[in-house]
């Protein structure tokens, strides 16, 4: 870790502040780079020293608005399977990684290959990465479904960010109750290295609980100079369909005319599903087709990015590269920034020794046996 403070010797003992340099493996679009950014705790920072993602727009929106360069250096674009780790080296050491590797083979949402994919073993970057740098502290972000099929996988990816050097605390994460306006539910793994005397705990959900996370507000008094607010184009068809929906409801309501049926063998309840004003929306994702969007409760429309943006707590002068369709999947594809906050607030609070409200850290059971972390 690195030490700033100020040229005034007087003040040098109240401003001295503990810098934490983070790097990142399959940053996103800066979802985490920007909550990291947004975490305040006294005497404490984290700063940027690099990030990479195989995508060249993500890569261009969390250079402009994580390092405020979009041609800035420290940012690689590139397949993580074929990066030499000693670009990253040249950048500088890290004391905190931050990585959260691939879901789409863990996801419910797919084939779940887990292992046998094409994305399952991608975490072993990330646990190279650990191997290598050996940063004070990591935080690891994956789907919830990550748990399922007896959690073997799992166990085994926790079974290896163990044996780099590292103390788990895992948990499943329910972002609405943090103040996200939206059903997001993560796995979230922060990591100690064993030789540091650093307890972390669960960040406790209560003090947000009377936090508004109603979509009204949180899609409420968008600016117009706000970027990425293109409409989606929609058929005639469409439209008439969303208007026989009620708020909250999906296509698989009892009245929708005959010609406006759709004839198909599954009926996923996010098929132009509508969304309910007075409750926090339902999870943002990154791809899909017709009928996918997140869909406006009372107007006849889908989202438009930066509406999505907002249920994801991005702020408003947060510009995402690219065209509509890879915005869309940009948005998705991120860890809430203000959920993000919170967590990184609380490593920061654990390593200066502040207390904060926490709770008990659940998916432990997951942990190979002997490895159990102190409650």
């Amino acid at each position: 870790m690195q030490v700033e403070g100020t040229h005034d010797s007087a003040a040098v003992d109240e401003s001295t502040t503990r810098i934490f340099r983070m790097g990142e493996l399959f940053s996103g679009p800066g979802g985490l780079g920007i909550g990291a950014k947004m975490a305040a705790v006294p005497g404490s920072k984290i700063v940027h020293q690099w990030a990479t993602d195989y995508d060249a727009d993500t890569c261009n929106t969390y250079a402009t608005n994580v390092v405020g360069n979009e041609a800035a250096e420290s940012v690689i674009h590139g397949d993580i399977r074929e990066l030499d780790y000693k670009v990253l080296h040249d950048l500088g050491g890290i004391d905190a990684l931050s990585f959260g590797f691939p879901c789409n083979d863990f996801s419910a949402v797919g084939e779940r290959r887990g292992f046998e994919g094409t994305f399952g073993p991608l975490y072993t970057y990330g646990v190279e990465a650990l191997r290598q740098f050996q940063p004070s502290w990591f935080l690891a972000e994956n789907v919830g479904g990550i748990r399922s099929g007896g959690g073997a996988e799992l166990r085994q990816i926790f079974r290896d960010m163990i044996d780099a050097g590292y103390r788990l605390y895992p948990h499943y994460y329910k972002f609405e109750q943090y103040g996200v306006p939206q059903a997001r539910h993560r796995m979230i793994v922060i990591g100690i290295r064993n030789d540091l005397d650093v307890e972390f705990k669960i960040p406790s959900p209560a003090p947000y609980a009377d936090a508004d996370v109603t979509t009204k507000t949180a899609l409420s008094g968008i600016p117009k100079w706000a970027t990425n607010q293109e409409l989606t184009k929609q058929t005639a068809r469409v439209i008439e369909r969303l208007e026989h929906i009620p708020e909250g409801g999906n296509a698989w309501v009892e009245n929708m005319p005959e010609h406006l049926k759709i004839n198909t063998r599954t009926k996923l309840s996010s098929i132009y599903r509508r969304l309910d004003s007075k409750k926090p929306a339902y999870t943002v994702t990154g791809s899909g087709g017709g009928g996918t969007h997140i869909y406006h409760w009372s107007e006849p429309r889908a989202l438009t990015n930066r509406e999505r943006a907002r249920l994801q707590t991005f702020p408003d002068d947060f510009e995402f590269k690219g065209n509509k369709e890879s915005v869309r999947k940009q948005v998705g594809m991120a860890v809430p920034p203000r959920g993000a906050q919170i967590i990184f607030e609380a490593v920061m609070k654990s390593f200066a020794g502040i207390e904060y409200e926490s709770v008990e850290p659940s998916l432990v059971e997951f942990l190979p046996e002997g490895d159990q972390i102190s409650l």
